[in-house]
């Protein structure tokens, strides 16, 4: 794939830090989730490295399947995402905004709308990071007993994200010519109808919003499940990933550019962005002593909690010796398949025992994890950039501000240095900076 040399960067934009107890460390602010300033900071923190885009991930339940774990976690205090980048965007200027969205509880006219009005917004900043419904407590927050099918959910996705589309492509481009001396406000010649009839959804349109300035939101994706990479490869143009390793990280690289250039699309439209988990020192040993204090934080309850959770809830934690290897393989999850699979290929690979597993999930919860010096930070950025498993990275810091700080500070100068990261905004708009290309109005192109 032809790249220009500079990697693509984002921030997970979290209320208190990527680690599990991120909220205990003294120099967290408590109440992180519920103010606005605390997130405006760290937008401003991010837009002032040149970092592409803020990701905010989001599940529309609580997750915790017991009080014991839910006491003990920040999380279930915070912002929705749209309604939280929409107001970032106004705090910003440059630097591209994640939301996330689940197809499975959603209606697309909603979202459609949603986004157009973010991207308006952001004068075309916007990105819809398109997800099904991973969490077993979701489905009862909307009328169901249990999530659909995991199959099912991405074959309605299909359909949902098509639907989306092209409701964004109802009307053309320069269809609202908004002319006073006439009192034509819209060239209705150039609004075209959807009047979708498919096997999930009926949705007849028009959009009551202009085409937006990027023509679409960015359309970013995570699936790595067979039918999560399949979804991917159609229609994602930035695919995040956990990828612990370097192997699993250029395996699952050259599977996604495969599948890409397998369905006529150019590789270099579709940006591979695996997760990073950066624990930074002026030394080895401290950055180490970071990671520990946050340890010490962490009770038993919530490692029990979150391990159970990304395992897909197929085991009783409590009831099993945790001092025993994990086995190869557990009972299939109607959850987050690849997450389970990232989690038992890292225990089998390194041997891990489940206090070590649970543990190893707490900390960065299957994402690349990294303890070291900028040098060594930047390293194994550089070297996984290189090594073609990956095009950029989605930047999860354990703490906020603190380790936001460090890193802009000390590991991005040094790619910087190394000539792999870039120094200012190069366009306007999100898909300009990542290099994307502004999708045609597929209703205008068949005329």
């Amino acid at each position: 794939m032809q790249r220009n040399g500079e990697m693509k960067l984002g921030l997970f934009l979290g209320q208190a830090g990527y680690h599990e107890s991120a909220w205990r460390d003294p120099n967290v602010p408590a109440k992180g989730g519920v103010d606005i300033d605390h997130y405006a900071d760290l937008a401003a923190l991010a837009e002032g490295a040149a970092f592409h885009f803020l990701f905010r991930a989001d599940s529309p339940s609580v997750v915790e399947p017991d009080h014991a774990s839910l006491a003990r976690v920040s999380r279930n205090d915070g912002f929705e995402p749209i309604t939280l980048l929409s107001a970032l965007s106004s705090r910003t200027q440059d630097i591209g905004l994640v939301a996330t969205a689940t197809t499975t509880y959603h209606q697309p006219y909603h979202l459609a709308r949603m986004f157009a009005s973010l991207d308006h917004l952001s004068r075309g900043r916007a990105a819809w990071n398109i997800v099904t419904s991973g969490f077993k407590f979701e489905a009862q927050n909307f009328g169901e007993a249990e999530l659909p099918d995991h199959d099912t959910r991405y074959v309605r996705a299909k359909e949902f994200v098509e639907v989306v589309k092209g409701l964004w492509d109802t009307w053309e481009d320069d269809a609202f010519i908004r002319d006073k001396q006439s009192g034509i406000y819209a060239d209705t010649a150039k609004l075209h109808l959807l009047n979708h009839r498919g096997d999930y959804l009926s949705v007849r349109g028009p959009l009551n919003i202009a085409r937006s300035p990027q023509g679409y939101p960015v359309l970013v994706q995570a699936g790595a499940s067979d039918a999560g990479i399949e979804f991917a490869a159609e229609f994602g143009e930035v695919v995040f990933t956990a990828a612990p390793s370097l192997e699993q990280g250029r395996r699952y690289y050259a599977t996604i550019k495969e599948k890409v250039r397998a369905l006529g699309r150019e590789d270099n439209q579709v940006l591979v962005m695996p997760g990073i988990v950066p624990v930074v020192g002026k030394t080895k040993q401290e950055a180490f002593e970071k990671l520990q204090r946050l340890q010490s934080y962490t009770h038993i309850d919530v490692l029990i909690g979150a391990a159970e959770r990304w395992l897909g809830f197929v085991t009783d934690l409590r009831s099993i010796n945790l001092d025993a290897l994990v086995p190869e393989a557990l009972p299939e999850t109607n959850l987050i398949q690849s997450r389970q699979k990232v989690l038992l290929d890292l225990a089998a690979r390194q041997k891990l025992t489940w206090r070590q597993l649970i543990r190893s999930i707490s900390d960065s919860k299957g994402h690349l994890m990294v303890v070291g010096t900028p040098d060594e930070i930047s390293d194994v950025m550089v070297d996984t950039f290189d090594q073609h498993a990956a095009d950029g990275f989605n930047v999860m810091p354990v703490t906020y501000p603190g380790e936001l700080k460090e890193f802009v500070e000390l590991v991005v100068p040094e790619l910087r240095r190394r000539g792999k990261f870039r120094s200012a905004y190069s366009g306007q708009t999100l898909r300009e900076n990542l290099g994307l290309a502004r999708p045609l109005n597929q209703f205008a192109r068949a005329v």
